[in-house]
């Protein structure tokens, strides 16, 4: 049987990666589609389910897949167009909920992902699987023109959020154990730190050193 899955879809930050294992050979594969497929003009033609068709198709080539064999693929809606794609190609498929195996390796394979972009990994854990919204916006507006670049730019929660005005102050950090959310190192209590405030979904507070 031939699982495939799907990690990130759900993530304002970065593309998707897409998983296959196919347990009776232990194979695992994975790719991403990348960002350039989530701009707006793109994600308006569903060029990010294309891709995923690209990604499965190249697979099922070096893998010499059979038409026979089971196929289970998540039931995500990031994967419609790869339904019809099965269908086509007269493969034995269905939707399921994608567990285990699979499941673990391309959320972990994602997060890889995501903290070569910078993202910290302990962050990461922070906001959870699949990666809340708006915590995640706070660590992009953290280095906002260096950072908006990993955003999945035609989401309509981006046009909404993702040109939100920042106040800048500077004040003292009192309390211990904050991190700087642009260099990820720790923040000296009693320090000065440049205090960034914006509104989204609720009024956010950033600290990050004074000279960050």
């Amino acid at each position: 049987m031939i699982e495939i899955d799907d990690a990130g879809s759900g993530s304002l930050i970065g593309g998707t990666c897409i998983g296959l294992y196919w347990s009776k050979y232990n194979i695992f594969k994975y790719d991403f589609v990348p960002l350039e497929c989530y701009t707006p003009e793109n994600f308006k033609q569903k060029n990010y389910q294309k891709y995923v068709v690209k990604i499965i198709s190249r697979f099922f080539k070096e893998l010499d897949v059979p038409k026979n064999e089971e196929i289970h693929v998540c039931q995500g809606y990031i994967f419609d167009i790869l339904r019809e794609y099965l269908t086509l190609n007269e493969y034995k498929w269905k939707s399921v909920k994608i567990e285990g195996i699979l499941q673990e390796k391309v959320e972990y394979a994602f997060a890889d992902y995501t903290v070569s972009l910078g993202l910290p990994r302990s962050y990461i854990a922070y906001t959870k699987y699949p990666f809340h919204f708006h915590k995640l916006l706070r660590w992009v507006y953290a280095d906002y023109y260096n950072r908006k670049q990993y955003c999945k730019t035609g989401w309509k929660s981006w046009q909404k959020y993702g040109a939100l005005p920042i106040n800048i102050s500077y004040g003292s950090m009192n309390t211990p154990g904050y991190f700087c959310l642009k260099c990820g190192k720790k923040i000296k209590a009693k320090s000065l730190v440049k205090i960034l405030e914006f509104v989204s979904n609720k009024k956010n507070t950033i600290y990050i050193h004074a000279n960050c």
